[in-house]
C-alpha cells in the first residue's frame, strides 16, 4: 500500500530523492584514508558541510612560495586562519598532506615527514575517516567511531564557539600580522589561575603573568558566542561579552593577538564591502600599564628601548624615543636600537664620559622605563640629574621626579640599556625623561693606538669577538674546519694517526654517509644556516633529528687520506663546549661533515640584540669557548694545533 502511494505521488518521490541526495552529499564531506591535498595553485581543500570552513594549504603572506597547512573561515573576504599545523615552518610547493591509517601526515616533495597528527598511540592503524566540521573543528575518527584527534584539542592562537581550554591547553600568539610563527605571548593555565604571560626570548620559558583570573579550571567558548570560566567549585561564570547579546547571524572567534591582547571578535555572515572583524571584548584593558607592576624580566609589549602608549581599545601604539630606530620596520613591536651606543673609547678608567660636550639630551614628559634603573640620586634638582647622566658612560636615560612631587626632595633614576617596558601615560606618569644622544654632526671617537703590550690583548679580544659574533654551532664548525685546513698543511706535526681501513670508511664510531643521503636530508642543500671561508652549512634531518651539514668547498679540500685522518681525530673529541661530529661523507670529490644542530639561534643576536646579557653571562660564554679551545689544544687524546 505504501509503495503504491509513493508511485502515485511524484512530489513525494522527488522530495525523497532530494533528501537522499542531500544526505549523500553531506556524507561525501568525509575525508577517507588515502585522500591527499597538495600545496599548489589548484587550491583544493576539504570543506565543512556548510562551506563555512576549509582545511588545506594557504600561501604564507610573507613567502609566496611557501604554504601553511591550515583551517580558515571560507565565506568571508579575509579568509581568516584559525588553526595552523606548521606556523613555524611553512612548506614548499608540491608538499602534501595525506590521511593515512595512522592519521594526518604532512610531507615535503622529497618524501620527508614534516608533521603528523599522532592520531594513534600504538601505530596499529585505527583511523576510519576524518571530517572538517561546521564548528571549525577538524576531527579524525577511529574505527570505534570515537574521535582520536581534533584540531580543537591542539589550538594555535584562536578558539571558536564550541571549543574549550583545559589545564594542559596553551594559546600561543603569532609573531606578527603577516607571520604565523609563535610569538612572545601565551594564554595558559597555572595551578590556580588562567594567565596571560610573555615568553623569555632566550629560554622560551614563561615569565610572570601580566593578566590573570584566579580560581579557574577551564575556559569555555560556548556555541552561542559567550566565553565562560569554570571555577574550581564547578560553577560557571560568564566573562564575555559584556552587556551585549551575541548575534547568531555572525561568526565569532577569540584570538590571542601578536600584541599580547586576548580578544573576542565577531564578523557578519553576510559579506559586504567594508565588513571586517569587530572587537567585542578584550583583556587586558590596558596592555602598556599591565606590564608596569610585574617583574623586571622581559621586554614589555613593544620590545626593548621603545615606548608603549595605549589606544582607546587598550592596544599598544609602539614608537622609538628620539635617538633610537626600529629594529624591524615591518613590526614596531620588535623594539628599537640606539642610533649611537657608548663604546669603550668613550669612557675613561673610572667610567666617566670622554668628550662629554659631544652629547646632548632630548627631553620627554610623561615617559618612564621602570625596570632599567641602576642608580637612584636624591635629593637632586634637574641640572644635577641631567649632569650626572651626561658624565656617566653607562647612563642612557635619566628620569627626574620633581621635588614638589616627593615632599620637596627631587629624585633621579639613572638607566642603562636595554631600556625595558617603556610606557607613556599623561595621567599616571608625572616625570621627565632625559634621553642622552650624540649631537648632530658629531662623530664617534677613534680608539687609541694600542701599545705593544695592549696589542696582543686586543688580538685576543678580536678572536673572541669573531667567535661570539657567529652562531654557537658555527663557532665550533669554524674551529673544526680551521683545524682541518691546518692539518692539510701541517700533518707532519701529527703522529701515529694512520690506520685507515676500507674505501671511504674511517675507523671510528662516526657514521659514513653517502652524498645522496645528505642531499636528501638537506632537501637538496636548500636551507642555508651559514657560510664561512671553507664551506657552507645547511640544515638537514636524519631519523627525525635535525643536523647541520657542512659542505666543504673544493678549493679548500685536501687529499682523501688527510681528510680521513682529520675526521678520525675530530671524531674522538668529546667536550660539553664542543658541538659533536656525528658523521661524514668522503665520496669521490665530495667532502662533508655532519654535526649535531644547536637550535638556540644566533649567539650574536643574544649578545648584541635587544636583550643584552649580563656581564656574568658574557663571562660564562667566553669561559665556555676558552674551555673548548683548551680541550682541543691540551686535553684531548690527539692535540689539534692552531698556527
Amino acid at each position: 500500500m505504501s509503495s503504491l502511494a509513493l508511485v502515485r505521488n511524484p512530489l513525494l518521490i522527488l522530495l525523497t530523492c532530494f533528501f537522499l541526495l542531500a544526505a549523500a552529499q553531506e556524507g561525501s564531506r568525509n575525508v577517507h584514508v588515502g585522500d591527499v591535498l597538495h600545496a599548489d595553485n589548484r587550491n583544493l581543500t576539504w570543506q565543512s558541510p556548510s562551506g563555512d570552513f576549509e582545511f588545506g594549504f594557504r600561501r604564507a603572506p610573507d613567502q609566496q612560495d611557501r604554504f601553511f597547512l591550515a583551517i580558515w573561515f571560507a565565506n568571508i573576504p579575509e579568509k581568516t586562519i584559525v588553526w595552523s599545523a606548521n606556523g613555524d615552518n611553512p612548506v614548499e610547493t608540491e608538499s602534501r598532506v595525506e590521511l593515512t591509517s595512522n592519521g594526518l601526515v604532512l610531507t615535503a616533495p622529497s618524501g620527508m615527514e614534516l608533521w603528523w597528527s599522532n592520531s594513534t598511540q600504538d601505530g596499529t592503524g585505527g583511523v576510519s575517516h576524518a571530517a572538517m566540521l561546521d564548528t571549525g573543528n577538524f576531527v579524525i575518527t577511529g574505527r570505534n567511531s570515537e574521535n582520536i584527534w581534533e584540531s580543537f584539542q591542539n589550538p594555535t592562537d584562536t578558539i571558536l564557539p564550541g571549543q574549550e581550554l583545559g589545564l594542559d591547553s596553551i594559546l600561543s600568539s603569532a609573531i606578527s600580522e603577516t607571520s604565523y610563527k609563535k610569538g612572545r605571548f601565551q594564554l595558559r593555565f597555572t595551578s590556580e589561575s588562567l594567565v596571560l604571560n610573555q615568553i623569555d626570548v632566550i629560554t622560551g620559558k614563561p615569565l610572570q603573568f601580566y593578566f590573570n583570573i584566579t580560581d579557574v579550571s577551564r575556559l569555555i567558548f560556548n556555541k552561542s558566542g559567550y566565553i565562560l570560566i569554570r571555577k574550581s567549585s564547578g560553577s560557571l561564570v560568564e566573562i564575555a561579552p559584556e552587556n551585549t547579546v551575541p548575534n547568531q547571524d555572525s561568526y565569532y572567534k577569540a584570538t590571542l593577538g601578536f600584541d599580547g591582547v586576548f580578544t573576542l571578535y565577531s564578523h557578519s555572515k553576510i559579506s559586504y564591502g567594508d565588513a571586517t572583524w569587530a572587537s567585542w571584548w578584550y583583556r587586558p584593558k590596558d596592555i602598556c600599564s599591565s606590564f608596569v607592576g610585574i617583574e623586571a624580566l622581559g621586554s614589555g609589549p613593544c620590545g626593548y628601548n621603545s615606548i608603549c602608549q595605549s589606544n582607546q581599545d587598550g592596544r599598544a601604539t609602539c614608537r622609538c624615543p628620539y635617538g633610537f630606530s626600529v629594529l624591524d620596520a615591518k613590526n614596531p613591536l620588535f623594539g628599537c636600537r640606539p642610533n649611537y651606543q657608548s663604546k669603550p673609547e668613550d669612557c675613561d678608567e673610572e667610567g666617566f664620559t670622554i668628550g662629554e660636550d659631544r652629547f646632548e639630551f632630548n627631553t620627554m614628559q610623561f615617559a618612564d622605563w621602570p625596570f632599567s634603573d641602576y642608580e637612584l640620586l636624591q635629593p637632586v634638582n634637574e641640572t644635577e640629574c641631567s649632569r650626572s647622566c651626561l658624565i656617566d658612560c653607562i647612563c642612557a636615560v635619566a628620569i627626574l621626579e620633581a621635588p614638589e612631587l616627593n615632599n620637596g626632595t627631587g629624585r633621579c633614576w639613572k638607566k642603562k640599556l636595554p631600556l625595558s617596558k617603556g610606557w607613556f601615560n599623561q595621567e599616571q606618569i608625572n616625570r621627565k625623561a632625559f634621553i642622552k644622544v650624540l649631537k648632530s654632526g658629531e662623530s664617534p671617537l677613534s680608539p687609541p693606538n694600542p701599545n705593544p703590550s695592549e696589542k696582543r690583548q686586543n688580538q685576543v679580544n678580536l678572536i673572541l669577538s669573531v667567535l661570539l659574533g657567529t652562531s654557537a654551532f658555527f663557532n665550533i664548525f669554524t674551529l673544526a674546519v680551521i683545524s682541518l685546513f691546518l692539518f692539510c698543511f701541517y700533518q707532519r706535526k701529527l703522529k701515529d694517526l694512520n690506520g685507515i681501513h676500507g674505501k671511504g670508511e674511517i675507523e671510528t664510531n662516526l657514521r659514513c654517509f653517502t652524498y645522496k643521503e645528505l642531499e636528501d636530508a638537506t632537501k637538496g642543500f636548500k636551507e642555508e644556516l651559514g657560510k664561512g671561508a671553507f664551506g657552507t652549512v645547511y640544515k638537514g634531518e636524519l631519523s627525525r633529528n635535525y643536523v647541520a651539514v657542512k659542505k666543504l668547498e673544493k678549493v679548500f679540500q685536501c687529499g682523501k687520506k688527510e681528510f680521513k685522518t682529520e675526521v678520525k681525530v675530530i671524531g674522538h673529541t668529546r667536550h660539553q663546549n664542543l658541538v659533536r661530529l656525528l658523521g661524514y661523507c668522503n665520496e669521490d670529490e665530495n667532502r662533508l661533515l655532519v654535526y649535531e644542530l644547536m637550535q638556540n639561534g644566533s649567539l650574536a643576536s643574544f649578545l648584541f640584540g635587544f636583550l643584552r646579557p649580563s656581564w656574568k653571562q658574557r663571562l660564562q660564554i667566553a669561559s665556555g669557548i676558552a674551555r673548548g679551545l683548551t680541550y682541543l689544544h691540551e686535553e684531548c687524546s690527539t692535540q689539534i694545533i692552531h698556527l
